[in-house]
C-alpha cells in the first residue's frame, strides 16, 4: 500500500517545540480507510526516538533521489512575526538549492536554515512587488558578512517596457546601496557581493530559463498586476515542483503544471475575510481577492482540473479563524491532497512519498562559515573618509593597541589599526 501522509505542526524554538496537529492527509487507504500501526521496534528508553515529526534545519542528509521544500514565507504583502512574505526554498539530492521570491521577512527564515550561503546563490523572482523581492537586498549585501564569497545569481522577468523589468529595477538597487557597498567592498572579502542578473522574456510559454546539473526551471506567464509577472517550474530526477508567485488562474498554468508532485499556488483570503479583518470595502476586496489574486474557491479550481500529487496553498494569514474557512472553500471546488501552508513547514518529497512537517528555528542562529578560503580585502576598492571625519575619530591607542597584540599573537599575523 503506497501511502501518502502529510502532518503539520508549529515548531517554536529548538529548546521548547509547542505541537498542533493541523492536517492529516491519508492517500490511497484501505477500503476501511484504517492506517497502519507504527513500528515501534525501534523504540527505545535510552536512545533517542527513531523517527521525529519535527524538522531540525542541519541535521537531516537529504538522499540523492529526494526533493526537500521548506516554506520561508507564506503570508499576505504586510509581513507579520508569524509569517513573512512570499520565499520558498527548494533543495535537491543533487546539492542544488533555490529560492523562489524572497520576500520581505523572508531572510531571518533563510538564515535560520543554517544552509552555507555559498550554497545560497540562485534566486528566482515571480515579479517585482515588494513583498515577493524585498528582502533581496538584505540577503545579498547581508550575505557578504555571512561568509558568502560566491556570486549571486537573479533571474527575473522583463516589463513590457524595460523600466518595469528586473534589469533596471537590480540595477537601480545597486545604485540605492552605493553608501552600503562602499562601507564593505575594501573591508571584506567582497566577491559575494557580484550580482548577476538573468532577465528573460515575461511572454515566454514553458521558456528554459535555467538548465544546469539536470535541473530545468522553466517560466509561464502570470496575471497579476501588470505585464512581468511570471510563475516557475523547476524538474528534477523525475519531480516536478511549481510556484505560481501571484497569479489569478490562467490557461499557462493548467497547461504546464498538471501532475506536479508538489504545486504550491497562492489561496488568497476570501472577500468577506478581506472585508471583516483587512478592512477593505468591499469593491476592493472583490477586485483584490479575485481579480488581482486567486480566492480559495479559485484555487480549488485550478488544482482540480492539474490534479498534483499535493496541493499548498499559500499567501494569506493562516490563523485558527481563517484557516477553517479558506479550507471550506477550496473544499467546495477540490477533493485532492491538500496543504494550507505557514511559515517553516517543510515537504520531503519522493517519488514514492510526500511527507510534511513543521521545522525548529534557532532563534540565535550565527552565519555558517566559508566554505572557500578568505581573501584579504581589497583596499584599493575602500572609500575615505574625509579629513573632517577622520579628525574626530578617538583611537585610544592604549586600549586598541592590546586588542590588535592580542589577535596577532593568536593568529600569527601582523595587522594595525587604520586610527592611531
Amino acid at each position: 500500500m503506497q501511502r501518502q501522509t502529510v502532518f503539520a505542526f508549529v515548531a517554536g524554538g529548538v529548546a521548547a517545540v509547542a505541537i498542533i496537529v493541523a492536517v492529516l492527509l491519508v492517500a490511497n487507504l484501505s477500503p476501511a480507510g484504517a492506517q497502519s500501526s507504527p513500528d515501534v521496534s525501534a523504540w527505545s528508553p535510552t536512545k533517542a526516538v527513531p523517527e521525529l515529526d519535527v524538522y531540525y534545519p542541519g541535521t537531516e542528509d537529504l538522499a540523492p533521489d529526494e526533493m526537500r521544500i521548506v516554506a520561508l514565507g507564506t503570508g499576505m504583502p504586510s509581513v507579520r512575526p508569524k509569517q513573512a512574505a512570499a520565499c520558498w526554498l527548494v533543495e535537491l539530492g543533487n546539492g542544488d538549492k533555490f529560492l523562489f521570491d524572497i520576500g520581505s521577512g523572508s531572510h531571518e527564515r533563510i538564515a535560520a536554515q543554517k544552509i552555507p550561503y555559498d550554497y545560497l546563490d540562485k534566486v528566482f523572482i515571480g515579479h517585482l512587488h515588494v513583498d515577493h523581492y524585498g528582502d533581496l537586498a538584505s540577503f545579498w549585501l547581508g550575505g557578504t558578512t555571512m561568509n558568502r564569497l560566491t556570486p549571486l545569481r537573479v533571474w527575473g522577468p522583463s516589463g513590457a517596457t524595460p523600466e518595469y523589468g528586473t534589469a533596471v529595477a537590480l540595477q537601480k538597487m545597486q545604485e540605492m546601496y552605493v553608501w552600503d557597498i562602499g562601507t564593505r567592498a575594501g573591508v571584506i572579502d567582497f566577491r559575494g557581493g557580484e550580482l548577476e542578473v538573468h532577465e528573460f522574456p515575461f511572454d515566454g510559454v514553458n521558456q528554459v530559463i535555467y538548465d544546469e546539473n539536470g535541473v530545468v526551471v522553466r517560466s509561464i506567464p502570470a496575471v497579476h498586476g501588470l505585464d512581468g509577472a511570471v510563475s516557475f517550474i523547476l524538474e528534477w530526477n523525475g519531480l516536478k515542483f511549481a510556484f505560481s508567485s501571484d497569479t489569478i488562474p490562467n490557461k499557462w498554468w493548467v497547461e504546464h503544471v498538471k501532475g506536479a508532485d508538489v504545486a504550491v499556488h497562492e489561496c488568497f483570503l476570501p472577500p468577506t475575510l478581506l472585508v471583516t479583518k483587512q478592512g477593505f470595502a468591499p469593491i476592493e476586496a472583490l477586485q483584490v481577492g479575485t481579480q488581482g489574486h486567486t480566492s480559495p474557491e479559485q484555487f480549488g479550481k485550478v488544482m482540480s482540473m492539474t490534479q498534483p500529487r499535493l496541493a499548498v496553498g499559500y499567501h494569506f494569514y493562516n490563523d485558527f479563524d481563517t484557516a477553517p474557512e479558506v479550507r471550506q472553500r477550496v473544499r467546495k471546488t477540490y477533493e485532492g491532497p491538500l496543504v494550507l501552508a505557514v511559515d517553516y513547514m517543510v515537504f520531503n518529497v519522493t517519488k514514492d512519498e510526500i511527507r510534511v512537517r513543521m521545522s525548529a528555528h534557532d532563534e540565535e542562529i550565527w552565519p555558517s562559515p566559508a566554505l572557500k578560503q578568505k581573501n584579504p580585502p581589497d583596499i584599493s576598492k575602500a572609500v575615505e573618509f574625509s579629513d573632517f571625519t577622520k579628525s574626530g575619530a578617538l583611537a585610544f591607542p592604549e586600549i586598541v593597541g592590546p586588542i590588535y597584540d592580542e589577535i596577532n599573537q593568536i593568529y600569527g599575523t601582523n595587522h594595525e589599526p587604520a586610527f592611531k
